[in-house]
């Protein structure tokens, strides 16, 4: 099988692993970097080329798309997959998660229970937006933030109105949250590959912070998730149509809560923290479904082709 791996790092812990993973299988991998990509798109004859020569005959594709080069990153993806090749994230997937307020809102509306959100364009709503939400603390986000970035807590409602302020001055998109006290600075990062839960960690926040995120200084040990958990977290990840998802609970007093669900989950964290061959696992959903896919085409009689 040959994997083509959408990163613009090669050096990334993800990305080395799934490297690593992938030709410990036997299978040929390659790295590229989505942005040195370049397309052409006419009927019947479509073609991506990478550093001057011709990107043919992949099976699969592994999208480690950073939020800055979505737009980019996933045109290239959609390209892959109209030429037949096997994605576990498609790409109106990954830019269903990677707009947290859309994929709320499907997740939503699936009857997915999460922490109370509300947003709102106009200043002048701004007093019965917060109204509507209830009474701080309130958790305000960047709607395309990650890793921690771009989130405040706001103690009072004078401070809710002030960071939601400075954020439409910045022209930012947001979304505010109820903060859920007694998850005491903890989530659960639940990593689901192919309709199942292979690992799963709490992260708990750094002294000082609310934010659980490795990134930010925060621990992880390995948790076992009971049954109401891991199918949120399928769920979750399902309805976004994601195949391979991190995706972060929060305990709260009614049950688990889904605070968000990323489609290019760090492996380095929770790998460290489980021990479980996270990368391995990914790959072997690739050669499930890449052998699936031939065998349909054998017992058809078609023919797809990448390039």
């Amino acid at each position: 099988m040959k994997i083509a791996i959408l990163s613009r790092n090669a050096r990334l812990y993800s990305t080395r692993r799934l490297v690593e993973a992938g030709r410990s299988r036997g299978h040929t991998v390659r790295v590229l970097d989505p942005l040195r990509c370049y397309v052409r798109v006419a009927p019947g004859n479509a073609a991506i080329r990478y550093q001057g020569k011709p990107v043919r005959d992949i099976d699969a594709a592994i999208p480690r798309i950073s939020t800055q080069s979505t737009f980019y990153g996933t045109a290239v993806l959609r390209q892959l997959e109209m030429m037949g090749v096997y994605t576990p994230n498609p790409s109106d997937a990954v830019l269903r998660a990677r707009d947290k307020l859309r994929s709320l809102q499907m997740l939503a509306a699936q009857g997915i229970a999460m922490p109370v959100t509300v947003f709102g364009d106009n200043p002048d709503d701004t007093e019965d937006l917060l109204a509507l939400l209830g009474d701080p603390p309130h958790v305000i986000k960047l709607n395309e933030g990650s890793q921690g970035t771009g989130v405040v807590l706001a103690e009072k409602r004078a401070a809710s109105q002030s960071v939601i302020e400075a954020f439409r001055g910045l022209y930012a998109n947001f979304l505010v949250q109820q903060f859920i006290a007694e998850a005491n600075g903890c989530d659960l990062r639940c990593l689901v590959v192919g309709g199942r839960v292979v690992a799963a960690m709490q992260r708990e926040a750094g002294a000082g912070d609310f934010r659980a995120n490795l990134h930010r200084g925060g621990s992880a040990v390995a948790v076992t998730l009971n049954a109401a958990e891991t199918d949120m977290a399928v769920r979750a990840a399902g309805v976004l149509g994601l195949g391979v998802a991190g995706v972060d609970l929060l305990r709260s007093a009614h049950g688990p809560l889904v605070l968000e669900v990323n489609a290019s989950p760090g492996l380095e964290g929770i790998e460290t923290a489980t021990g479980v061959d996270v990368a391995g696992a990914v790959i072997e959903l690739l050669q499930a479904k890449v052998a699936a896919k031939v065998c349909t085409r054998r017992r058809t009689g078609t023919t797809l082709t990448s390039g």
